[in-house]
């Protein structure tokens, strides 16, 4: 009998490749803009130290996604196989930049500490996905998923979505340009001329835009963002900075938590849809590798945590199998090692590669509605209402700031109405996933279990998990601050906690869950 022979690399896997090579890259560029652009860290350290630790967890978890292609191939005895994509985690690139880095920075005023502080946090998440493999199944089947898809729909919109549109208006002939392809070829399914991946033609058409706009001169780009080719072979090894910042991760964790979390049950997701698709993972190998990589991203100065991507049967449509996921571990990884991915960050325009994170907010989003029954919508949108009063408190934030003056110089009605802005918001992953779940409940007629649920957001919210009464959304005993104000929620919580649980009379118990209320 003939040796079995897996076939690889196919010609599909070239458009697959660029797909998720673009999306990962797409996360760093913008990464990159959000932290030097909008918080003023420094550009050596963004660049040359946490992009390059970035791409380590890249490197490893697609290689070893590659090598679990492979071994499924051996094992079934079918050659095409297509391996599990892994890249960068979009949600949580907004979540951490704006919930965590930035506001750390502003704090400290330290970029070297704040680095070691997200590194922290990276590793911590990385760690609760190694347990989080084990107990996946049980958190998807206690949280109702329209707290659990609520909450990163959220963030999709609001932050994922919302913050690459300015990109988008403030440069409108490259943003319109890429746009328009995006909603033509991802999600209109219209295919490109010479069949060039959508993601791919967007990107190109619009640096080619970009670039042609300042040669004639009508429009000017500013000399040091002029990009240049810098190579500097520099392997991020494994450290012990990450202890540095391990004190101040952990009052972060209430942000972190959750979006790791996401990373667990979406795991679960994923491999189920690629064993739709007929390729049949291991759910807790899957998400043990992730895990593992986003340790070791953490380890050598990683800011971002990595995560099987949703789309594994699109990449399989494309014909791809192994040689995708191998050369983006491939690229990426040698982007860090070589330093050229920083030249590839500074090269592409942000107006150009942001119409990608705008579909892929508006992905996310649409999934939330669509696998959360229907008459959980309201529970989804509810999910919705901590997140815009973060996306406000960085805005209204940024202004004052940029006027030279600081929260505490406002007075009156203003200060009243910024400060429970920034309650709301504090803590707004969490409080997101707490606020759809308890509504999915009280739509089911749940009513004990929601008031369980409230009664957890009453106690985290006495110790600032949500809604912190301090800007930087740190964590403390209610016992050693100067303020009543986590008394008053964890009362406010509770004593609604304790009247949905008093209405929850036999009459509940007997009618269940609504029915739905319009034809499907």
């Amino acid at each position: 009998m003939a040796e079995f022979r897996y076939r690889w690399a196919r010609i599909g896997d070239i458009n697959a490749f660029f797909g998720l090579m673009l999306d990962n890259m797409s996360d760093l560029v913008i990464m990159a803009g959000i932290l030097i652009g909008v918080f003023g860290f420094p550009k050596e350290i963004v660049l040359y130290r946490m992009l390059p630790g970035t791409a380590v967890g890249v490197l490893f978890g697609d290689l070893v996604y590659t090598f679990l292609a492979f071994r499924l191939a051996k094992k079934t005895g079918r050659d095409d196989v297509t391996a599990m994509p892994l890249g960068l985690d979009t949600p949580s690139t907004f979540g951490l930049a704006f919930g965590i880095i930035g506001p750390a920075y502003l704090k400290f005023k330290d970029p070297i500490l704040v680095w070691h502080i997200t590194t922290a946090v990276i590793i911590l998440m990385g760690i609760i996905k190694i347990i989080g493999a084990w107990a996946g199944p049980a958190i998807r089947r206690f949280v109702p998923r329209a707290g659990l898809l609520g909450s990163i729909a959220a963030v999709a919109m609001m932050l994922i979505a919302f913050f690459p549109s300015l990109k988008i208006f403030s440069n409108p002939i490259v943003g319109f340009v890429s746009l328009g392809i995006i909603l033509m070829t991802l999600i209109a399914k219209i295919k490109f001329p010479f069949r060039m991946p959508g993601a791919l033609a967007a990107v190109l058409i619009g640096t080619v835009i970009y670039y042609l706009l300042h040669l004639t001169g009508i429009s000017v780009i500013p000399e040091e963002h002029l990009p240049r080719l810098q190579l500097s072979v520099g392997l991020p090894l494994p450290t012990l900075g990450f202890w540095e910042g391990m004190t101040e991760a952990l009052k972060y964790l209430p942000i972190a938590v959750p979006f790791a979390l996401a990373i667990v049950v979406g795991g679960i997701d994923v491999t189920e849809s690629a064993a739709a698709a007929g390729d049949e993972y291991n759910s807790r190998t899957i998400i043990l590798a992730d895990g593992i990589g986003t340790i070791l991203a953490g380890l050598c100065g990683g800011i971002l945590q990595s995560t099987p991507y949703i789309g594994h049967p699109a990449y399989k449509d494309m014909g791809g199998r192994s040689a995708y996921t191998l050369a983006t571990a491939v690229f990426i990884g040698l982007g860090g090692i070589l330093g050229y991915l920083s030249f590839f960050v500074n090269l592409l325009p942000e107006a150009a590669v942001a119409p990608i994170l705008v579909f892929i907010g508006l992905e996310i989003t649409a999934q939330a509605f669509e696998a959360s029954p229907a008459r959980h919508a309201k529970a989804v949108a509810m999910a919705f209402i901590p997140v815009i009063a973060n996306l406000l408190f960085i805005e209204i934030g940024s202004h004052i700031a940029n006027l030279g003056k600081e929260a505490s110089d406002l007075t009156g009605e203003v200060a009243v109405t910024f400060q429970t802005i920034m309650m709301l918001g504090n803590g707004f992953i969490l409080s997101s996933l707490l606020w759809g779940s308890i509504t999915a409940f009280i739509i089911d007629r749940r009513l004990k279990i929601a008031a369980a649920f409230l009664l957890t957001a009453g106690v985290f919210s006495l110790f600032g998990i949500i809604h912190s009464p301090f800007a930087s959304g740190e964590i403390f005993l209610p016992w050693q601050i100067q303020t009543t104000t986590p008394y008053k929620f964890f009362a406010a919580y509770l004593l609604t906690g304790l009247l949905l649980f008093a209405l929850d009379g036999p009459s509940n118990a007997i009618m269940g869950p609504n029915k739905e209320s319009h034809p499907k």
